[in-house]
C-alpha cells in the first residue's frame, strides 16, 4: 500500500504506533528538484517524519518542520496538513556527503510550527539540532516538549520515503518493561525492510506476538498550497508604490513557488488591478 499512513495500537500497553510510506508523493517532490543523494535522503526522512508527527496531534491547519544550519545543507522545510498532504524542499551548497547531522547542517536548529487553523494561535518550538540521525533529533524534541517517550525510524532513497513511530499514550503510563520490549522489537527493523515491505507485513514481522489493533489506512499525497490569490495578497503587502517600482524596473513581476516550481506572472495592468477595488487581476500561472 503506497502513499499511506497506517496507525496501530498495542492493546493494554498504552503504546501507539504509526507507519508511513511515500511513493508517488515523494516522487512528486523529486520531480521538481534535482537533489544530491545525501540531501535527497535527509529530505525524504523529514517528509516521513512530518507525516508521522502530524498524525499525533489534533489540528485543522498545518504542521511545518524546518531545519536551518550553517553547514552544506543550509535549510530544509516540510509542510504537512491535517488533510494528509505534504510538500517539501531543501537548500544546499557545495558537496554534501553521507555524514552525521552536525557535519551536514553544521550548527543547526530545528523549528516546529503548528498552525491549528480556524484562526487559533500558532505554536512554535525551537531547539538545537542534536543527535547522529534525524530520528534522534525528533526523539529528543518530543521528549522535552511533550514528556512522552517516543521512538522514530526513518529511511529514504530515490524511490520511497518511509517511517515508523511508537509513542507512549498520554495519561496511560506504560510499564518500562513493556516499552523496552516494544522498542527492542522495532529496533530489529532495517532501513531496507522499512522501505520495501508492505506496512502490515512490517507490523506482523515486528510485533506478531503482541496484541495489536490496526486502524484504517489513510492516503497521503503531495499537494502545494501556493495559489495566485496568495501571491496577490503578498504583493499587496508590499504596497502599491513598491509594486509599481518593480514594474517600472523589470517590466513585469514573476513569482516562482520553490515547492512546486509553479510560476505566476503579473504585467502592469495586473499590478494596478491588485490595488483597484472590485477589479480582478488577470495574469497567468505556468508550470
Amino acid at each position: 500500500m503506497s502513499d499511506t499512513l497506517q496507525r496501530f495500537l498495542f492493546e493494554n500497553l498504552g503504546i501507539r504506533g504509526e507507519l508511513v510510506r511515500l511513493d508517488a508523493a515523494w516522487q512528486a517532490v523529486l520531480e521538481r528538484h534535482d537533489y544530491p543523494p545525501a540531501v535527497r535522503a535527509r529530505l525524504g526522512e523529514l517528509m516521513a517524519a512530518a507525516a508521522l508527527l502530524s498524525a499525533t496531534i489534533k489540528f485543522d491547519g498545518t504542521l511545518t518542520l524546518q531545519i536551518q544550519g550553517d553547514g552544506p545543507i543550509t535549510m530544509m522545510v516540510v509542510e504537512a496538513t491535517a488533510g494528509r498532504s505534504l510538500r517539501g524542499l531543501a537548500h544546499w551548497h557545495g558537496e554534501v556527503a553521507e555524514q552525521s547531522l552536525a557535519e551536514q547542517f553544521g550548527t543547526g536548529r530545528m523549528v516546529i510550527t503548528v498552525d491549528p487553523g480556524l484562526g487559533r494561535e500558532r505554536y512554535q518550538g525551537i531547539v538545537a539540532l542534536e543527535g547522529e540521525h534525524l530520528a534522534d533529533a525528533f526523539e529528543h524534541y518530543l521528549y522535552r516538549s511533550e514528556q512522552l517517550p517516543t521512538r522514530l525510524w526513518l529511511a529514504a532513497d530515490g524511490a520511497t520515503a518511509a517511517g515508523l513511530l511508537i509513542q507512549d499514550l498520554p495519561a496511560r503510563a506504560t510499564e518500562q518493561e513493556a516499552w523496552n520490549r516494544v522498542s527492542l522489537l522495532a529496533d530489529t527493523l532495517s532501513s531496507g525492510e522499512l522501505l520495501e515491505l508492505e506496512q502490515r507485513e512490517v507490523i506482523r514481522r515486528l510485533f506478531h506476538e503482541e496484541d495489536v489493533r490496526l486502524f484504517d489506512a489513510e492516503p497521503v499525497s503531495f499537494r502545494c498550497s501556493c495559489s495566485r490569490e496568495r501571491v496577490e495578497s503578498a504583493l499587496r503587502g508590499l504596497g502599491q508604490e513598491e509594486v509599481r517600482d518593480i514594474i517600472r524596473t523589470e517590466g513585469s513581476i514573476a513569482v516562482n513557488c520553490e515547492f512546486c516550481n509553479r510560476g505566476y506572472a503579473f504585467d502592469a495592468i495586473d499590478a494596478e488591478a491588485l490595488f483597484s477595488e472590485g477589479v480582478q487581476p488577470g495574469g497567468s500561472a505556468r508550470h
